[in-house]
């Protein structure tokens, strides 16, 4: 069971690889869209209700094409229908304040992505931090022509509105017809939510709690426990069973290349795997927390993983995806390792017999392989103190954002009284798992950080890894890259000494 905008609807009898959209479409809720079935392009966004940061909840806007519904058990979703406050009848209804803002400023065209940016947009509206720009006012009478096209109306960064509204929200979400300008216009003219508004008032009090879930139809199971040590007997008895934590790897499986499990076990709500604890050698990060989650507790506190996350796909997918997750599926291009292989982070392996910690740099063994044994979870992500002061995350891609790279670099350098002291280097798309360059490092370290140093240093970086030729890019341009990247951190490092 489910609710959706505020109504019980019973997952049964749907199949138990149904995805919300689907789950949402079949009930006649066809705001939800389909475009791309792999998350990124945002037409499929609808509101769930999670557990806060600043409030006991926050409505966070997730791809439904990618979730199961029955990992929604028991949970509270609202889709771009649930927004709008229904009349009475024979009265039309009273739009939202996104709804109506998209409609003044001409933010929707053909109308097929509207309501995914919508949704998108409401998530944005009711976060609870955001706040309005302290030198200028919003404008929320929809009558009144405001110069909200101009870089003065956005703010000193045109990536931020004057209400405090952040267009990396609406990073995931795409519109065919390029209506992206009266978009930014609609999204920097809503103003704050109301005392009486219904959402704003929901995120007083708890989200559903998770509940155990053991969802079967057709021989196929979808099943959720309620700790940490149930699940692990689950994995010792069930050896088939994919492990699935916000889907955004397993969801592309099961839309693109049509694949089936017979079962399916979700650790997205294990509490165990969702703490974030700061200790005096180490900050230890929870393997099912989302990278939003993590972002926003961390405050910054790791400015490697900062630098990372606005990145990394979309917020859209950021609401869902996990570190566990990147780091399970050993993909050679996902965009974590390369940034906690910088960092000199470890794993916490665990299983039904216990725990074991594996330094990152020895966790993948080969494409899409790791050393993790059957029956074991990655519970959390061990991040060492104290963090290296220079640190950098390149990420070379087609696209500024929501893209998968071609090559990603993340450097975390000590240079003391000139001298490189330690050098940590870690690289995705270039061999067939994630790696550190161990060549460049240790050519850099004993070294005075210079531009002698940096020139002679960067053909080492370019001959690491063992770069291919694929439709991303060309294994001249991969190289290419990589000693461009180490040129590039100098130049800012020097750059931020001098200004």
């Amino acid at each position: 069971m489910i609710y959706v905008n505020g109504t019980e609807a019973p997952i049964s009898p749907a199949p138990a690889h149904t995805t919300v959209l689907d789950f949402l479409r079949e009930r006649g809720l066809t705001g939800t869209k389909e475009g791309c079935a792999e998350g990124e392009c945002g037409a499929c966004s609808v509101l769930v209700a999670r557990p806060g940061v600043d409030k006991p909840t926050d409505w966070v806007a997730v791809n439904a094409c990618l979730v199961p519904v029955a990992a929604l058990d028991g949970q509270e979703i609202v889709t771009s229908e649930g927004l709008a406050t229904p009349g009475e009848p024979g009265t039309p209804v009273t739009l939202h304040p996104v709804q109506r803002e998209m409609a003044a400023r001409g933010g929707s065209q053909c109308g097929y992505c509207t309501p995914g940016f919508v949704c998108s947009m409401a998530a944005e509206y009711y976060r609870p931090d955001r706040c309005p720009h302290p030198t200028s006012e919003t404008d929320t009478d929809t009558d009144t022509d405001t110069d909200t096209d101009s870089d003065t109306a956005a703010g000193a960064d045109s990536e931020h509105g004057p209400n405090g509204f952040d267009l990396h929200a609406l990073s995931g979400n795409l519109c065919r017809c390029t209506g992206y300008r009266p978009i930014r216009d609609a999204a920097f003219a809503v103003g704050t939510p109301t005392g009486d508004d219904p959402l704003a008032q929901r995120r007083e009090q708890a989200p559903p709690a998770p509940v155990a879930t053991s969802y079967v139809q057709d021989d196929s199971a979808f099943l959720r426990r309620s700790s940490l040590a149930e699940t692990l007997r689950l994995l010792r008895e069930r050896t088939d069973a994919v492990v699935v934590a916000g889907s955004t790897d397993w969801g592309v499986e099961v839309n693109i290349r049509s694949r089936r499990a017979g079962c399916v076990v979700a650790v997205d709500r294990l509490p165990e795997l969702r703490e974030l604890r700061f200790e005096s050698d180490a900050i230890e990060i929870g393997a099912a927390l989302t990278l939003t989650e993590i972002e926003r507790r961390l405050d910054g506190r790791v400015p490697l993983l900062a630098e990372l996350f606005p990145q990394f796909a979309s917020r859209l997918i950021r609401n869902g995806a996990t570190l566990g997750g990147n780091l399970g599926t050993g993909s050679p291009i996902g965009d974590s390792p390369p940034a906690l292989l910088a960092l000199d982070a470890s794993v916490v392996l665990a299983d039904a017999d216990g725990e074991r910690e594996v330094p990152l740099s020895d966790y993948f063994t080969g494409y899409r392989q790791s050393v993790r044994r059957p029956g074991e979870l990655i519970r959390a992500v061990r991040v060492p103190l104290p963090l290296a002061p220079v640190v950098a995350f390149h990420k070379i891609a087609k696209r500024r954002f929501d893209d998968i790279s071609s090559v990603a670099v993340a450097f975390a350098l000590d240079v003391e009284d000139g001298i490189v002291r330690t050098a940590r280097i870690g690289l995705g798309g270039v061999a067939a798992t994630p790696i550190r360059a161990l060549a460049t490092e240790a050519a850099l370290e004993g070294r005075p950080w210079t531009a002698e140093t940096v020139e002679a240093v960067a053909p080492v970086l370019r001959d690491e890894g063992t770069p291919m030729d694929d439709h991303r890019a060309s294994a001249a341009y991969r190289s290419a890259m990589l000693g461009q990247s180490l040129l590039k951190l100098y130049t800012r490092t020097t750059e931020a000494v001098s200004s």
